[in-house]
């Protein structure tokens, strides 16, 4: 990496103190390449965690948050900093609670608070705030040290790509990993577990390899919002989706783009997010509600037919995946579809050619009506929809007789037509 771009970094650690902590991560992603930024992190970031290191309170913080932010839209426990960063709010917490046992207080109950802050997955409420002012600011006893709790068993699970017992110094780092020079590690094992915490867990070749392959998988569906994943690529991938899918790391707002990208990973990919929603929950909202604004293109409609013809059980058998998307999906994609079509035509009809989804390739609005009655008839012949059903028919008979110029639309309403009688 470029020594301009490490002379950079090394300005904004000492000087963006008085900065909000969120300006300062947005400064940082704008100075580091997306490719540089995990390795630089590990150079540059990393080692002022040490609490043996002369940095500064307000500076600790903001590396804190600066490792916090490189992967703030996904859960915590896909964020490769995350053990590091508890072991260190282990460590610092049993020095802020050792000072207040002798009745101080611990410069450090700031840093303490931050760091919990963060493993909690509430990083964002002290985006608005400078390390200098977190660092100055007292706190009510209430959030002192000593109040501060955190599950150890979240930080340490099957899916870490970073687990405490899964890290290698770096001098043993084995050169086949597939996920090695992404793996920080750090000397922070003394304080991991107690002799009252039972035995260790046990890393055997064959978990180890396993883990090896998930890590690879999760970084692979992250690079999926952003290109076309290879052949070789997508067969690492799909064996591990299932395993994905339960891990807490895909965000709702991935979803449009992984389909957009790669399409051919969205059916396996949502029936594993279905199947993984506790049946005690509401119904999973947040994915579904991707479905029903997608644009109207055949690797859409292809997903839909997927999933509506897919009978896996989910939530514990009360529902199947087709069922659930047929009741809480397929209306509201239909409705979205058409008036998708009708805002193209009329914006294509007035030379106003202003939503995205054009440069996508999603340009011919009558061939993209017809793939939707080609889409609907289908789903006629299958039995999915009953045509004989206002509820489910009266919109897309309007639909088909207004574009009844279409040969594939004029097939479609006399379908419809003739399914009431």
């Amino acid at each position: 990496m470029a020594d301009p771009v490490r002379a950079s970094v090394k300005h904004l650690l000492t000087r963006a103190f008085t900065l909000p902590c969120s300006t300062a991560a947005q400064a940082y992603t704008q100075i580091v390449q997306p490719t540089s930024r995990f390795q630089l992190a590990l150079d540059a970031l990393l080692p002022l965690l040490d609490p043996n290191t002369p940095a500064e309170l307000a500076q600790r913080i903001l590396v804190a948050f600066l490792l916090y932010s490189l992967y703030a839209p996904h859960p915590m426990a896909i964020n490769p900093f995350k053990t590091v960063l508890f072991m260190t709010f282990i460590k610092e917490r049993e020095k802020a609670v050792n000072v207040a046992q002798a009745g101080e207080v611990s410069p450090n109950e700031q840093f303490v608070w931050v760091l919990w802050k963060i493993l909690k997955g509430d990083g964002n409420d002290i985006g608005p705030y400078s390390p200098s002012t977190l660092a100055r600011s007292p706190l009510p006893p209430k959030l002192r040290a000593t109040n501060l709790l955190l599950d150890e068993s979240l930080y340490n699970t099957v899916f870490d790509i970073d687990d405490a017992n899964y890290s290698y110094s770096q001098d043993n780092q084995r050169p086949g990993s597939a996920f090695s020079d992404h793996t920080p590690s750090a000397d922070f094992s003394s304080n991991a577990h107690s002799p009252d915490d039972g035995p260790r867990r046990v890393i055997t070749p064959a978990t180890d390899r396993q883990n090896d392959r998930i890590a690879q998988a999760m970084k692979l569906l992250l690079i999926a919002r952003e290109r076309v994943l290879t052949l070789s690529e997508q067969r690492v991938l799909n064996p591990l989706i299932p395993e994905l899918a339960v891990s807490g790391m895909i965000a709702s707002l991935d979803l449009s783009a992984i389909i957009s990208n790669n399409p051919m990973l969205a059916h396996p990919l949502f029936v594993g997010l279905l199947d993984g929603v506790n049946h005690d929950h509401n119904l999973p909202a947040p994915f579904l509600e991707v479905l029903p604004y997608l644009p109207p293109s055949l690797s859409t409609f292809d997903l839909l037919g997927r999933l509506l013809r897919d009978q896996t059980p989910i939530m514990n058998g009360v529902y199947t995946v087709a069922s659930l998307v047929r009741s809480e999906v397929l209306g509201r994609f239909i409705h979205e579809c058409i008036n998708w079509l009708e805002r193209a035509e009329t914006e294509e009809r007035e030379g106003l050619i202003s939503d995205d989804r054009f440069a996508k390739g999603v340009q011919n609005v009558s061939n993209n009506a017809r793939q939707l009655c080609r889409f609907y008839h289908s789903l006629i012949k299958l039995g999915i929809v009953d045509p004989a059903s206002d509820a489910d028919s009266t919109e897309m008979a309007h639909f088909s007789l207004r574009n009844a110029r279409l040969e594939d639309a004029n097939a479609l309403y006399r379908v419809l037509v003739m399914g009431k009688f």
